[in-house]
């Protein structure tokens, strides 16, 4: 009779159960050849890598504190979480289950194959039922991750999934995990329905998905016999599937488990914001990619690490706007172009081109807005923008440049500017104050204010360059201009691929610089802001920790007690410039200031990091696009009516004079104009300081006062 409560050396579970010797001999050498192919492929892609240009980023150092920075990323699933709740609780339930069926299996391997030629096994008693249960449990988690994806895919066909590169490849991907998982818990249901007679298996209730199946088989009328019969067939189907897919990770789209985490180790946390230099030595013809070998390993694996999710894609306002760029398609071609060039399936072209002959149109590049925002949305850290702007390098260095950008690059070169105006006429805008601006060339200043192209020669932004003057005049700081000294800060201008005029403007703006004694500089601009203070140490400049934005030195005086405020009573909605928020995350500084003044801030829906890019940025406030709507038409839509206050919002504030120009612009555009107005930050200030100084002369008191 057997015992109620099997012996603890019985409670495991039989391995190559009805196999036979022979059958694990064919299954030990099938695991081997797969394990080859799997080696041979991962080989092949590191020495694919290697044919690719050096990265000007070190990439490798701190390689503990990467290895170990990657892995929180990818173990919590953060970026996945990001924007989207669903798929970061789809990811994290694939990814768990997944590491845990993996985790469980190389034990398993290790007690069959080492631990039991030389002791006694370990896979039995409480340690297999502990075992079985947290491998059901997350291997149940694995099987609703992907039953949600397969959802998501097919039943809701949500957009972002499909595209030019959608193939057969995603649907073998996804049906693959899936009938994995599923066939794990077969499999389990039938070798405990099969064992029973011959054994007390009442302890693999801890198995409850296994014993649930065993359960739903014996409903059916499966006998023991019929299931023992039937488990080497679903075995070696379950053993042949599973050796299959281990063999083709590095060839297809299950590669992203690698190339994933290897790239978010090897991540560049200023990419984007920290354009890489043009050698020195560089003939016109190495500058920009040419080959696709002119890409660096860094940037192939990028390639390898896109997983075809889409996030670029739907957070692109370019491609939002009807405009020839989709992020993800660009990384895509490469990669394709890349694979069918290396299999001899196509002839070589030029990487990037105007007419449709190469590999990425050069409308494509120009239509970028630089606002890294499918940087930002990319769960595997691939760096779209530095990509972008080594294609932007090769059209400007073959001629291929945007025809406005070109008129625009030529009136920098000439004039400093990008407006060709005469270099005297910068600072004309202080004539239309009640008091002096202070020379920096002159006399020492603690603030250096870089003004700014748009501040100075466009007639809406001069405004705010007077109410920034102001807010610096009744602060009482010490601060001063270049005045006709000051040249375009460049920053746009290395993003439309003109490295050589940015280095020639960043070698006329030092020089300014050095003339003054000064301690800070403040930027009107939040583009001025990120090249200073990110990519001007690469020339030279000492002082990069020592730019500021302008809002973040209003906060400073705000919170001093520097100036005195009154109270704004108007509801307004705030938008994050792209160089301020993305690019160097600031994004507390101007929320402060506006709450400062007593206006009712609702926010924008799409806010801080996942902010809507206006279309300035990128050269794109220098370009004619037929965009459908603008994206500044599409933020004004939204501040009216996806806020909480709607209709009721009085104002859009901005903090960059680019922002301002488009959405005076879209305001128009989109009709707009008799239902919100744009203002500046520094506007709001001056309309708060206004309301203090009239409140005064009214002889208002304040709520303390009067008690």
């Amino acid at each position: 009779m057997q015992p109620l409560v099997p012996l603890a050396a019985d409670v495991t579970r039989p391995t190559f159960w009805r196999i036979g010797g022979v059958g694990e001999a064919v299954f030990y050498y099938l695991a081997v050849v797969a394990i080859a192919f799997f080696l041979y492929g991962v080989y092949g892609r590191l020495a694919r890598y290697t044919q690719g240009s050096d990265d000007p980023t070190e990439r490798l150092d701190d390689l503990g504190g990467r290895i170990v920075g990657a892995a929180k990323t990818v173990l919590s699933n953060e970026n996945q979480f990001d924007r989207d709740t669903y798929a970061g609780v789809m990811h994290a339930f694939i990814l768990w289950g997944f590491l845990t069926l993996l985790i469980g299996t190389t034990i398993l391997a290790i007690d069959m194959d080492i631990v039991r030629r030389v002791g006694s096994s370990f896979f039995v008693g409480d340690f297999y039922l502990a075992y079985s249960l947290v491998m059901d449990a997350l291997g149940l988690l694995f099987v609703v991750g992907v039953g949600m994806a397969l959802y998501r895919r097919y039943a809701e066909r949500y957009d972002r999934l499909w595209g030019k590169h959608t193939s057969l490849e995603d649907d073998a991907f996804i049906w693959t995990l899936f009938a994995l998982g599923v066939g794990g818990y077969l499999l389990e249901g039938l070798r405990i329905l099969g064992t029973s007679t011959s054994r007390d298996v009442s302890f693999e209730t801890v198995s409850f998905v296994g014993w649930f199946l065993k359960d739903v088989y014996v409903a059916l009328g499966v006998t023991p016999d019929l299931a023992a019969a039937a488990y080497p067939v679903v075995w070696w189907s379950h053993a042949l599937l599973a050796l299959g897919f281990v063999a083709m990770i590095p060839y297809a789209k299950p590669l992203h488990m690698l190339t994933s985490y290897a790239n978010i180790v090897t991540r560049d946390e200023n990419a984007g914001a920290r354009l890489p230099r043009v050698p020195e030595d560089a003939s016109p013809d190495e500058i920009g990619a040419s080959d696709i070998d002119d890409f660096s390993w860094k940037q192939q694996l990028d390639h390898d690490a896109c997983t075809k999710c889409g996030r670029c894609s739907s957070v692109c306002p370019a491609n939002a706007s009807g405009r020839n760029l989709d992020p993800r398609d660009v990384i895509l071609d490469l990669k394709t172009y890349r694979e069918e060039l290396d299999a001899g399936e196509t002839e070589k072209k030029p990487i990037v081109a105007d007419g449709g002959t190469s590999v990425i149109d050069a409308e494509s590049m120009e239509s970028c807005m630089s606002c890294m925002a499918c940087m930002d949305a990319c769960p595997v850290d691939i760096e779209h923008v530095t990509q972008f702007t080594e294609m932007n390098r090769r059209l400007t260095e073959s001629g291929q440049m945007d025809e406005n950008i070109q008129d625009t690059m030529m009136d920098l070169f000439q004039k400093g500017n990008s407006f060709g105006d005469p270099e005297r006429k910068r600072p004309n805008w202080v004539e239309d104050l009640d008091f002096d601006v202070p020379d920096a060339r002159e006399e020492s200043v603690e603030y250096l204010w870089y003004v700014g192209d748009y501040p100075s020669y466009d007639e809406r932004n001069q405004k705010v360059a007077h109410a920034l003057a102001r807010i610096l005049h009744e602060s009482g700081v010490s601060y001063g201009i270049l005045y006709e000294d000051e040249k375009h800060d460049g920053n746009d201008v290395r993003r439309v691929g003109e490295e050589g005029l940015y280095e020639m403007l960043v070698e006329d703006n030092m020089a300014a610089f050095e003339q003054c004694d000064y301690e800070k500089i403040v930027t009107t601009d939040p583009h001025s802001f990120n090249t200073f203070r990110n990519e001007y140490d690469q020339f030279g400049f000492e002082k990069g920790d020592d730019v500021y934005h302008y809002t973040q030195v209003v906060e400073e005086f705000v919170n001093d007690g520097r100036l005195e405020l009154g109270t704004v009573d108007e509801t307004v909605t705030y938008h994050d410039p792209c160089h301020l928020g993305r690019y160097n995350g600031e994004y507390e500084a101007p929320r402060e200031v506006i709450t400062a003044t007593g206006a009712t801030l609702d926010e924008m829906p799409r806010n801080r990091n996942d902010a809507f890019c206006c279309s300035g940025g990128g050269g794109g406030v220098w370009t004619d696009f037929s965009d459908d709507p603008k994206p500044s038409e599409e933020r004004m839509r939204e501040a009216l009516e996806d806020t909480d206050a709607g209709r009721q919002v009085d104002k859009f504030v901005v903090a960059c004079p680019q922002c301002m120009t488009m959405y005076e612009d879209g305001r128009k555009t989109g009709n707009y104009e008799d239902d919100i107005e744009v203002v500046d930050v520094s506007e709001l200030v001056v309309q708060a300081l206004d309301a203090k100084q009239t409140g005064a002369a009214d002889g208002d008191v304040s709520p303390a006062s009067a008690d």
